[in-house]
């Protein structure tokens, strides 16, 4: 690679000078999209076997810049009906082919405006572009494959569709508008070396990935054995024990007393966050005083859900942070922390026992006097212990590689800031 000397102007930056500046819609021809709802879409396979891309999972799914259909597991069948199979043998049906851009023409927010994927490994595949999604066509002699999706990545690229992207809840871009765009184009033979430089990467993300979801099942192997005793570690024998939870939980009742005493946290599906980290806004009232207190260490947990979902967290973020009233705090006593926390979380008897709760309407209660008459088959506490260490050493692999991941996307970033601007040039052999 070697740094670029000689540049022309390209918007209020600079591009190099034997790079080309053509606007979005010389280059691309628009297809007929679909706006299939995400209620007609399916996870299943289907009969029909049609693929349908969404905006939504173009925003949240899809984390590459190329969808690998090889890779990617997670694109939505068309429920049955809905499209003759038929039609994608006709030349002027509007399926999608290898290398075609697939745009979000809708965000909530500037960042994601006109989010975009390509294509790869279609391989007869029916797939169709579907709600607020625009699909976009060009030939080889223009972008090369696996470098289309890039033409839109420039950081100027960007700037320029957020800066005619309207709306207020939602941000859009017209295809008029997005039509006279200009995107930077390096020479045929440098978009083909940066493609190949960025599917290195991506391959090396997936590699990384792929470990990932291989040790996170292990980790659902263990505990659905280790959490049940149907496998037992060595040197542990004894029965194990039906206990009642009120046995070992003590409830925490301190209050906070002035107003932002303390951090606000979020006790989320996801785990405990700050609630400034876990929001784009604030969602506390304007005064938090008398909030629950969690001291580091404690179990916090929101009582009520509509769809029978509970999630325990511990805090391990702050000293003392503080959560809303919906919030029941307790620790606990003669019991492994960590082993409970997945016992609760990952283990049958709390779902059988909050389902046991759901009384008229959608949502269901589950108080902390509630939690302490649930009963739980529970080992000695050495052999909880013992459970606890096999499992948490398989959380910390899992947080090494996904560090791991999450280096490899930073470095990949940092190859696209340099590469799509042409501040640093592939050399071509």
């Amino acid at each position: 690679m070697a740094e670029t000397k000689n540049t022309k102007a390209f918007y209020n930056t600079e591009i190099p000078s034997d790079w080309t500046a053509p606007e979005f819609g010389d280059v691309f021809n628009f297809l007929k999209t679909f706006s299939f709802s995400r209620e007609q879409l399916t996870s299943e396979p289907t009969n029909d076997g049609i693929r349908n891309i969404h905006y939504g999972d173009i925003h949240a799914t899809y984390e590459n810049e190329i969808l690998d259909l090889e890779i990617e597991k997670s694109v939505p069948y068309l429920l049955d009906g809905l499209i003759d199979p038929k039609s994608f043998d006709d030349e002027s049906f509007p399926s999608l082919k290898e290398g075609d851009l697939i745009i979000a023409d809708a965000s909530e927010d500037y960042d994601g405006v006109c989010d975009s994927v390509e294509l790869k490994n279609i391989k007869g595949a029916k797939v169709v572009s579907g709600l607020h999604t625009f699909a976009a066509r060009t030939t080889k002699e223009k972008i090369a494959v696996g470098y289309r999706t890039y033409a839109l990545q420039h950081e100027q690229v960007i700037r320029e569709l957020r800066r005619i992207a309207t709306g207020t809840s939602v941000y859009g871009v017209s295809k008029t508008n997005l039509s006279k765009i200009k995107i930077p184009l390096p020479p045929l033979s440098e978009q083909k070396a940066i493609a190949k430089v960025l599917s290195k990467a991506d391959a090396a993300i997936h590699t990384t990935e792929k470990l990932i979801a291989q040790k996170e099942l292990r980790k659902k192997w263990l505990m659905q054995q280790l959490l049940t005793g149907k496998k037992r570690l060595k040197g542990f024998e004894g029965e194990w024990k039906k206990e009642r939870l009120e046995k070992y939980l003590i409830k925490h009742d301190e209050k906070s007393t002035e107003n932002n005493q303390y951090p606000v946290l979020t006790s989320s599906r996801r785990g405990i966050f700050l609630q400034s980290d876990y929001y784009t806004r604030d969602v506390a009232s304007e005064d938090n005083t008398g909030y629950n207190v969690v001291p580091r260490g404690y179990f916090t947990y929101r009582h009520m859900s509509d769809d029978l979902i509970f999630k325990f967290n511990i805090n391990d973020i702050v000293d003392r942070g503080i959560v809303s009233t919906l919030y029941p705090v307790f620790t606990t006593k003669d019991i492994n922390s960590y082993f409970l926390l997945v016992k609760l979380n990952e283990g049958s008897e709390f779902k059988m026992h909050a389902e046991e709760q759901k009384q008229g309407g959608s949502r269901t209660y589950v108080y902390f006097k509630t939690l302490c008459q649930l009963k739980l088959n529970l080992p000695s506490i050495e052999e909880q212990n013992a459970i606890a260490q096999v499992l948490q050493a398989a959380d910390k692999e899992i947080s090494l590689l996904k560090a791991k991941a999450e280096k490899l996307r930073e470095q990949k970033k940092g190859l696209m800031q340099v590469l799509l601007t042409g501040k640093v040039r592939v050399k071509i052999n």
